[in-house]
């Protein structure tokens, strides 16, 4: 597998606060707007804010895929919910915190130390969380049936 990956994402301004995302290599596109918190920000849409803590809880469950896998860890179920924490620092907003929490469903044959090692693992080795400074914090909730 080569080391070097590129994604392409182009975005469209569509009007007022609003954009369209897409690529290249995907069909379907993704409307984008300022959040509503800000000037002319719009209501019950994605905006950046939502796509950016979206990215770091996909990443996560992708990398659990492929860390689950490697260890042969059998599951029943996963879901993630996450949470950006936007904040004024030094008279710039950023996200400063995400905090992620995982629900794994493992049978009765699996360990639930083994996978929160896992689920740790994969936090740890997650490209986009690698990539930015935001504070990841997890918060694992591992149930067997």
């Amino acid at each position: 597998m080569n080391e070097t990956h590129y994604y392409e994402v182009n975005l469209l301004w569509d009007a007022a606060t609003k954009g369209t995302l897409s690529s290249p290599i995907i069909a379907a596109t993704i409307e984008v707007v300022t959040p509503p918190e800000f000037s002319n920000g719009i209501k019950e849409k994605w905006t950046p804010e939502h796509l950016f803590v979206a990215s770091v809880n996909s990443c996560l469950m992708s990398t659990f895929l492929l860390v689950a896998d490697n260890s042969k860890m059998e599951f029943i179920s996963f879901e993630s919910n996450a949470i950006g924490k936007i904040e004024k620092v030094e008279g710039k907003f950023s996200v400063t915190e995400i905090i992620l929490k995982p629900t794994l469903t493992i049978p009765t044959t699996q360990n639930a130390a083994k996978a929160k090692r896992v689920l740790e693992m994969s936090e740890k080795a997650c490209a986009i969380a690698n990539s930015i400074k935001t504070k990841i914090t997890l918060q694992a909730i591992i149930t067997i049936k």
